[in-house]
């Protein structure tokens, strides 16, 4: 009789485990429209959330059932919902060593004036004051141009202050000037010119792309606990845009320092975004890239966590063999396709990603087939190998590159630049990038930024340019758009892919992270106009409450 009791007792212990309260979830999501991103594009009312992962998705009554009287209870009244957005390719790490002011959005100039203006009045004495690209005159609306070193000079006599415009030009008043130890018998850097008027007077515009790097340079940066107190901010200000997780690919200067903060905050578990970076080293001569080639057989990319992990090699892979935007290129030096293609060989002998960077047709020709025959002797398709931008790539290079197990890193730089394109490459620039094109190839492809310094880091404004065409301030300068189901797949599930991280994030699906926005507006009915615009009420990393709109 005791045996038999024992028995009942254990079997009810036993069912009870495996009931839904006995394993109740952490959080429920009730009464929204939950926008899933999976195969089928699912829309679901309620999700429930369990360590950091969806455990399911439904009606309001399938969902409750797995609650219990702990359970947290958001209750979206109507609200929708989407995966959060990951940007397959941007240089955010790098952004921590300045605490710059942005104008990244800003349509008018004169706001662009009041922001500057604030920003030196809540600076230190000496304390300098930098907008690092991320805008350019053309996305004003009210007037279109920079600011001469007389204005700056009246807003800021005593802080450095220094206006980069993507990586064209620097405006400086003296103050920067001064402190950049700028004078008229200052040099012009590579690459770059001093600007001077007629009578051999500074005018405070240092022009080109060596231009804006030797002021960049001069720029004091911020170090340890500052720089860490800056990254913290900046993963704030992603969380509040609606980004999640990233795809870093450095930029010129990066060193170990750069990565130290985000690695800090993932090892003590503060990290409230994902970060997969690529390795950076833009070689510019054969010996450079024979220091490339001694290092790679000691990388070992895959050995952090779903946080922050390095991923692979990208994306000025040999820097003569690097395009430009706005600048018209028929083609490469074959002799700097050699050089990129020694650390390409490398690398794929090693089985590690790589990215590269390129826009114009006949260059990704080049790249495509000089990719063509290293997979004769070292077969690619298993490394996912990226190019970024393809501005210009057309249908039969598309295929190539499919064939190849290739992926398309797609980005909205014309958000600032658009006019500018349309100048330097005419009628072309309406199918640049050609967005519709892309898609229709059925290649995995992904939409990012490519921010700081070419454009806005806001995800909502890159899907609004993917769908309208328009730059900031409304200018149309695309005629490739896309639906909002392509771009906000290219903007989730295709960058997670791309990013080695499909099992994890990108969709709203049983047993991937519960990374997700609630929106302020119905993203897939919303005017076309306003989906740059769209803010997240909240953003959740991991099931974790990062941000929350006050």
């Amino acid at each position: 009789m005791k045996y038999r009791k024992c028995l009942i007792l254990l079997s009810f212990l036993f069912y009870a485990c495996l009931s839904p309260n006995a394993h109740a979830v952490d959080t429920l999501i009730l009464n929204g429209k939950i926008v899933t991103v999976d195969d089928r594009f699912s829309i679901v009312q309620a999700l429930a959330i369990k360590d950091k992962r969806v455990v399911a998705t439904g009606s309001n009554a399938e969902v409750r059932k797995l609650a219990d009287a702990n359970t947290r209870v958001i209750d979206l009244k109507g609200r929708t919902v989407i995966p959060g957005l990951i940007d397959n390719h941007s240089h955010w790490i790098r952004a921590a060593e300045h605490d710059e002011l942005r104008f990244d959005g800003v349509t008018s100039r004169a706001q662009a004036l009041r922001m500057l203006n604030a920003r030196v009045r809540a600076a230190k004495p000496g304390e300098w004051v930098s907008v690092l690209g991320g805008w350019s005159e053309e996305q004003f609306t009210d007037d279109a141009r920079g600011f001469p070193l007389a204005e700056l000079d009246q807003i800021a006599p005593d802080n450095p202050v220094v206006l980069q415009a993507i990586y064209r030009h620097s405006y400086l008043n003296s103050a920067a000037l001064r402190a950049a130890k700028i004078d008229e018998n200052t040099p012009n850097p590579p690459n770059g010119t001093i600007e001077k008027d007629a009578a051999g007077r500074l005018t405070g515009v240092v022009a080109g792309a060596g231009g804006v790097a030797f002021v960049a340079a001069r720029i004091p940066k911020l170090m340890n606990e500052a720089r860490l107190d800056n990254a913290r901010r900046l993963v704030r200000y992603l969380n509040s845009l609606g980004v999640t997780a990233w795809g870093d690919a450095g930029g010129r200067g990066m060193s170990v320092s750069h990565y130290q903060p985000y690695q800090q905050l993932a090892d003590k578990g503060e990290l409230d975004i994902r970060i997969f970076w690529t390795t950076i080293r833009q070689p510019a001569t054969p010996e450079q890239v024979d220091k490339v080639l001694a290092e790679i057989p000691n990388l070992k990319p895959f050995q952090g966590n779903d946080y922050m992990d390095h991923i692979g090699w990208g994306e000025s892979v040999f820097s003569p063999a690097t395009t430009q935007l706005l600048r018209v290129q028929k083609a490469v030096n074959p002799d700097a396709i050699t050089q990129k293609m020694r650390i390409a060989s490398a690398l794929a002998r090693h089985g590690i990603y790589l990215n590269s960077h390129v826009e114009m047709n006949g260059p990704i020709e080049q790249f495509i087939a000089a990719y063509e025959e290293l997979n004769k002797t070292h077969p690619i398709k298993a490394l996912r190998w990226s190019f970024s931008h393809l501005d210009q790539i057309d249908d039969r290079q598309l295929q190539r590159m499919k064939r190849l197990g290739m992926t398309a890193q797609i980005h909205s730089r014309p958000l600032i630049q658009g006019v500018l394109m349309h100048k330097v490459h005419g009628d072309a620039a309406w199918d640049m990038p050609p967005f519709r094109r892309v898609q229709d190839s059925g290649i995995i492809w992904g939409l990012g930024s490519d921010a700081t310094a070419v454009t806005t880091s806001n995800p909502f404004y890159t899907l609004g340019f993917a769908i309208t065409g328009k730059m900031i301030g409304g200018h149309p300068v695309n005629r490739q758009s896309i639906t909002r189901e392509e771009a906000l797949i290219a903007h989730t599930r295709s960058n997670a892919f791309i990013l080695f991280q499909e099992g994890n994030i990108g969709s709203l699906q049983k047993g991937k992270y519960a990374d997700l926005l609630v929106l302020d507006r119905d993203y897939l009915t919303v005017p076309a106009d306003q989906i740059k615009d769209i803010t997240p009420v909240v953003t959740m990393v991991g099931g974790k409450i990062v941000y929350e709109k006050k």
